[in-house]
Formats: structure tokens, C-alpha cells, sequence
């Protein structure tokens, strides 16, 4: 296949920035200026090609080294549904380049999902579009230099932006226009519909597209007889093989797989059809072909993402649908169980009465839990997030601690310090909705109706969820307090993760958010606390050479940065050094690969496989003496020891 296709270059960010120049109104108070810390670029014995590969065993994500390694991150972006950039969630590879940066430096993120849309890699049918693929790769290789995993995801929403008329109030993403204009869908109509997503059960012409997707429903073209199920497959396979192509070896080592279809729902059922039998009957085998195209195109080492209806883990009980692939049984190791989650009560602004509270979403996380090690693999959060401005935006602040809380630990934090060992449980990868520079600087004509042009948010059915914008300097800030995003997580443990938590006192208005405070008898890391960030991992060591590598968000500096392990305790970690692979200092700091400047704590580990060890990190102190370490570590192991892990 051919590209048949001249695409106009991309418009310059001048033109992005004469959009909605004055920004946002709403939403600033929530961020809070993060505190400088001088940049340290470089790499270290253990970020090489053993690091980079991560495969899934025992339900985590494992690199080379044998250590868990958890992915935090962001989509990137809702920018890649809009047509003013045709597509991709940049309008050029310097802005993809300056977000990864920032994303590394402001969040210390390691993951990224990146969205591609059907659209506009096979615009006309049968014809694939080689220069937006090589766009893609261009701006996915700015996360790639910057140390940051990368997982595809082919994305829709509605299934298609053509569904909808030029005066609609809504909009969509994902299939090509050719496919709605063979389809011969009746005109669009939602009804009485408050919110984007009735359309999947509100609105016609959606629910028959999705149906005839799920059906492989064979249209007339002009490129003659074409399945479109069997279409989407075969132009999957050949963007997969060329995005392979187009990577070097270690790049293509950060590539971590595919999300095959972006929160699938059946559109309607046929008749004695359940949610459950739908999962089973028709999505599956779904998932199961696009795995096959995917080891067709050299992907046979990387992870289909697969995600449930749309609307099996729904909070509102009259939306709720059976699923989460709970009928399928086990899926193995090429399979990622890949969940989404929002808040629907809250964003009703109705349902949720005042802000979410701690332990608010640790019974929906750990389903998410359950169902993974029911299938017999990882999971991944791939999106969960909460609006910046609008009606319910009150809410968002204390909705994102609980839904971070909740891929931490699967315990509350008013019952951590004496159910850790219990139910802590594994810590859970994700990616926050989302990651979009051009927030409140948009030119989109909303259905390519010149006279609906969108410049707010993100310009995409009155949504605002980007974490960021970008200033008129070209500065890229956060739009929620730093506390919230930039976090300690262990990014990779050197062994078996027993339990972790992260109170981050992030705000709520004027309001200090602590859930986990620490028990007051434990008076020495109390002390050492104070009214600060801290964090407490407690792991089983596998004993590998590589050290434990825990996230040091930028609150974090050297004059405040305090560990509390059995490896040892200090003030100031030292700089990471080694000779021959063993580590000169237990505990030491050392930069993210990349140009971001991000740091991390690294632990190293010299006893024997099967060791428990625990590490407290806190940037509560600027003042500790060796008389307060030791006796804080001495509270520590003794908790340790009570907790019996």
C-alpha cells in the first residue's frame, strides 16, 4: 500500500499560541510553583539493554535485572483526537521534545500512552499514510531519548469524528471517514443528552457503527469490498511493522505494546446477548486476532493491552455493565489486563456528596488487582483522571489523591501502618488523563464547522483534564499542585514488593490533604516527618546487583532529603557511584537517564535473596542528627518485625 496522501505541513506554534492567548481563567490556584533543583544528566551501569526490556511475571512488570518495575505516567494526548494537528499530540518534534523533558523533570514519569488514531493512518481505503506514521515515531522517539516507556495505543472514542454533523454538540474520534460514508448511518441525534458518553447508548448512528465494527460488517468503496474489522487489523499490523522499523533496537526496547481499542462497547447487543457473553464471545477473539497481527509485525515480545466494556467498573449502578473479562480465564504473560477509571459520581456533581475522602477508590483498585491475578497477568491503569475548571472541578483535587492512594496501596491510610503486610499489596502501574501542552490555546473547528471553532481546554466535547499548558514563553506547567503529580513511587524494586505508601500532602484549596498520618507512637519518625512528605516501601530482596530505584520528586532536595532503611539511614544521600557493579554508598541519589534532570534514590542491597528490608523517605527534616536516624530506624524495624512480612 501507498500513500496517496499530500498532508499540509504543521502549523507553527505561533499560530497555536494566537489561539486563546490570555489561557485559562479557572483552575491556577491549583498549582503551585515546583521548587528548583540543579539538573544532573547521565546513566549508570544498570541503564542498559537488561534495564530497558521489562517483561510480565507473577503479575508484575520485570526488567532484566529481576526487579519490579512500576510505570507511572501520562496520555499523550487528547491533542491526538483534534484535526488542527491532524492527528498527533504535537504540532511539531521540538514541542514533543520540550514536554518530554518537562514530563520527566516535573512528574518524574517513566511511561507514557501514546494515542494514534485510525483517521489518519489509512485516510482513504486500502491507502496508508507513511508520513503521519513516520510524524508518530518522530515525536514518540522525543519519549523514548528521555528514558520514557512508550505503549501505543489506537484510540476512539464514539468510534468516529464523521458520525457527527457540523452543528452537533458532540464530537468523536478513531475511524477514517470512508468508513461512516459507506456505512450509511442514519443522521446523528443523542437526544437529551448531558454528557459526551450517552452517545454510546443514546445516539444511533453510534450504536450501529460500533455494532457493525464488532461484526465485521463488509462495506462497498472505492477500493472495492472491504470488512472493516479485518481492515482495522490489517492497517494495525502494517503501522506496527513500520513503527518497528523506524526504531532502532534500544528504542524498540522501550516500546512496551499496544492498547488494540480504546474503551470498546458493543454498540448494542444481539438478542439473549449479555455484557459478560459479549467480553467472551466477540471481544476477546477481537483481542486475540490483533495479537496475531501483532507478532505478525515483530511485536511477539510486546504486550497487548486489552481493555473490558466500557462500562464494567461504572460507580453510577444504573450504567454499570457486567464484565472485566472475568469469563475468559486465564489470558498469560502476552496479555496486559489494561483498566480505565473515572469518578462518575463525582463528575454527575450530584452523586458524590463533597470531596472524595481516603481510602475513597481502594475497593475499585483492587479489583483491578483481582481481576489481573485472576487472568494471570499484569494490569495497568491506562487512564483515570478529573477535571481542572468546571462545575465539579472542586472535587478534583481530593479525587486524584484517592485514585493515586489507590494505585499505591490497596489499604486506606487510616489502616496502613496495621494492615500493611495484610493488604497493602502490589503497586499499580497507570497513566493519568492527560498530557496536552496546547491546553486553552486550541483552533479546532469542533466537526470542521469554521463558525464552532474550540480554543478552551482541551477543545474536545468541553473537557479539561491536561495536567499542563504552556505558557506564551513556551514554559510547560503543571495546572494541579506539584505535590499531587510529582511523587515518590518505586519505579523498581529489587525484589518482591511487600508494601508502600506515599502521603503527599498535596492541597485542597487552603486545606493540607494527610490521610496516613504516622502513628504517634512511632515518635522519632514522627519527628523526622514533621509536616512533610514521606514515603515507606518495604521489600523482599531477589539478591540481584541492581539497586532499588525509588522516584525523588523535586520537593525532594538535597538539604531536606531523609532515608530511614535497615541499608542505612542519612541526611543528603550521597551521589551514586560503583566499582565493577557494587555500589560505593547504600543509599545514594543519582539522576533519570535523560535531559529532564529528574533524580532518584537508589538502594543498594548486599545481603542474600529473601532478605526484608524497608526504606523511609522524607523531606520532613533539614536538622536530623544520627541519634534521631538510629532510633527511627530502630522504630522501623521493630514495625517491620510486628507486621510479620
Amino acid at each position: 500500500m501507498v500513500d496517496r496522501r499530500t498532508r499540509r505541513p504543521l502549523r507553527a506554534l505561533s499560530a497555536l499560541l494566537l489561539a486563546g492567548a490570555t489561557g485559562l481563567l479557572f483552575g491556577a490556584s491549583l498549582a503551585d510553583p515546583a521548587p528548583a533543583r540543579a539538573a544532573a544528566i547521565g546513566t549508570q551501569w544498570f541503564d542498559d539493554a537488561a534495564d530497558s526490556v521489562l517483561t510480565v511475571q507473577n503479575g508484575e512488570y520485570v526488567d532484566g535485572y529481576g526487579r519490579e518495575v512500576v510505570l507511572r505516567g501520562f496520555n499523550v494526548s487528547g491533542e491526538s483526537k483534534l484535526a488542527e494537528n491532524e492527528g498527533l499530540p504535537f504540532a511539531s518534534v521540538a514541542d514533543a521534545e520540550k514536554s518530554a523533558a518537562a514530563m520527566r523533570q516535573l512528574t518524574g514519569a517513566d511511561a507514557v500512552r501514546f494515542l494514534v488514531t485510525w483517521a489518519y493512518v489509512e485516510p482513504e481505503p486500502g491507502q496508508i499514510d507513511y508520513t503521519y506514521l513516520a510524524d508518530v515515531v518522530a515525536q514518540m522517539k522525543a519519549f523514548l531519548d528521555e528514558g520514557i516507556y512508550v505503549f501505543v495505543d489506537f484510540h476512539q472514542d464514539l468510534y468516529s469524528r464523521y458520525i457527527f454533523n457540523s452543528g452537533s454538540w458532540y464530537t468523536g474520534d478513531g475511524a477514517p471517514d470512508w468508513v461512516i460514508a459507506d456505512g450509511g448511518y442514519p443522521t446523528e441525534n443523542c437526544g437529551i443528552c448531558v454528557t459526551w458518553g450517552q452517545n454510546l447508548t443514546s445516539n444511533a448512528a453510534v450504536e450501529d457503527a460500533m455494532y457493525d465494527f464488532w461484526h465485521n460488517r463488509t462495506l462497498t468503496t472505492t477500493a472495492g469490498q472491504i470488512s472493516v474489522q479485518s481492515e482495522y487489523l490489517s492497517t494495525a499490523e502494517t503501522s506496527l511493522a513500520y513503527i518497528k522499523s523506524a526504531l532502532s533496537t534500544a528504542e524498540f526496547d522501550h516500546i512496551l505494546g499496544v492498547d488494540p481499542y480504546n474503551e470498546p462497547y458493543a454498540g448494542k447487543y444481539d438478542s439473549g446477548q449479555t455484557s459478560s457473553s459479549w467480553e467472551s464471545g466477540v471481544l476477546w477473539p477481537f483481542y486475540e486476532k490483533f495479537r496475531a497481527e501483532m507478532d505478525d509485525a515483530g511485536w511477539q515480545a510486546k504486550e497487548a493491552y486489552i481493555e473490558p466494556n466500557v462500562f464494567w467498573n461504572t460507580d453510577i449502578s444504573a450504567y454499570q455493565q457486567a464484565g472485566g473479562l472475568t469469563n475468559i480465564g486465564s489470558i498469560g504473560t502476552h496479555y496486559v489486563f489494561n483498566a480505565h477509571f473515572y469518578d462518575a459520581a463525582a463528575l454527575s456533581g450530584i452523586l458524590l456528596l463533597g470531596d472524595a475522602s481516603d481510602g475513597q477508590y481502594i475497593s475499585e483498585f483492587n479489583t483491578i488487582r483481582g481481576n489481573a491475578s485472576a487472568l494471570g497477568t499484569a494490569a495497568m491503569v491506562s487512564e483515570f483522571g478529573s477535571p481542572v475548571t468546571g462545575y465539579t472541578s472542586d472535587k478534583s483535587p481530593s479525587v486524584l489523591k484517592a485514585m493515586y492512594q489507590a494505585l499505591d496501596s490497596g489499604v486506606d491510610g487510616a489502616n496502613w501502618w496495621t494492615d500493611a503486610a495484610a493488604s497493602s499489596g502490589s503497586v499499580l502501574s497507570g497513566t493519568e488523563w492527560q498530557w496536552d501542552i496546547y491546553n486553552g490555546r486550541h483552533d479546532e473547528l469542533m466537526n470542521g464547522n469554521s463558525s464552532k471553532v474550540e480554543t478552551s481546554g482541551d477543545a474536545w466535547n468541553g473537557e479539561d483534564y491536561s495536567v499542563v499548558d504552556m505558557d506564551s514563553s513556551g514554559t510547560v506547567d503543571l495546572r494541579y499542585s506539584s505535590k499531587l503529580l510529582d511523587r515518590v513511587y518505586p519505579e523498581a524494586v529489587a525484589g518482591t514488593t511487600l508494601a508502600f505508601t506515599y502521603e503527599d500532602r498535596s492541597p485542597n484549596g487552603s486545606t493540607t490533604m494527610t490521610w496516613n498520618p504516622v502513628p504517634s507512637s512511632m515518635t522519632a519518625v514522627s519527628a523526622l516527618v514533621g509536616s512533610g512528605q514521606y514515603s515507606v516501601l518495604v521489600w523482599k530482596s531477589n539478591g540481584g546487583s541492581a539497586p532499588t530505584q525509588i522516584n525523588l520528586p523535586l520537593s525532594f532536595t538535597a538539604s531536606n532529603t531523609t532515608v530511614v532503611s535497615d541499608l542505612g539511614s542519612v541526611l543528603d544521600p550521597p551521589t551514586y557511584s560503583a566499582s565493577n557493579d557494587v555500589a560505593g554508598h547504600a543509599v545514594a541519589v543519582a539522576a533519570l537517564p535523560g535531559g529532564g534532570g529528574a533524580e532518584r534514590l537508589l538502594l543498594s542491597d548486599p545481603g542474600a535473596s529473601g532478605t526484608v528490608h524497608f526504606a523511609l523517605v522524607t523531606n520532613g527534616s533539614t536538622t536530623a542528627t544520627a541519634t534521631q536516624l538510629a532510633t527511627a530506624q530502630s522504630e522501623l524495624a521493630s514495625w517491620v518485625a510486628s507486621q510479620k512480612f
